[in-house]
């Protein structure tokens, strides 16, 4: 039986948004103004300033698993932009040294901001994808600096997952 016109356009659709959402850095080329990024991304979640001028934040979180960060010069001129949830991205945070002001710099917004009873301070997660769903824990002290990070899998209490 063929699926309804409105289903074939909503289906079309979501095939179109989710690709979008999913790599829409890379068209993102070095010396590309901040405006074409604006036209072709669209407004960042956040804009904070960086040593070489400042940096738009594209992220996926909660729910997502990306968070793309565009670096523009003093002048507005893409320096470059990369996917940042990756093993060798969070490999950089360093506990004792990092802040929380730098894992949100460095990374945009976690997908929770838990507490947990053996710790005392927040835990900054982050949803990211490496052959299968996981999380990034940032533990912060109560002086929001970073005292351990680690990866963890990700389990889903799906129904389908289960059977």
């Amino acid at each position: 039986m063929p699926l309804p016109k409105i289903c074939l356009l909503l289906l079309a659709s979501l095939f179109w948004l989710g690709g979008c959402a999913l790599q829409p850095f890379s068209s993102v080329t070095t010396g590309m103004s901040r405006e074409d990024v604006l036209v072709r991304m669209g407004q960042p979640g956040a804009v904070v300033a960086i040593p070489q001028g400042t940096r738009l934040q594209y992220s996926g979180q909660p729910n997502g698993q990306f968070a793309v960060m565009v670096d523009l010069d003093a002048s507005g001129r893409v320096l470059g932009a990369r996917q940042v949830l990756n093993a060798r991205d969070f490999a950089r945070i360093e506990p004792g040294k990092w802040t929380r002001d730098d894992v949100l710099r460095e990374f945009g917004r976690p997908a929770m901001v838990d507490r947990v009873a053996s710790w005392q301070g927040d835990v900054l997660t982050y949803r990211w994808y490496d052959l299968q769903d996981l999380f990034y824990w940032v533990y912060l002290d109560g002086n929001q600096v970073v005292q351990r990070a680690h990866p963890g899998m990700e389990f889903r209490n799906d129904r389908d997952a289960r059977d």
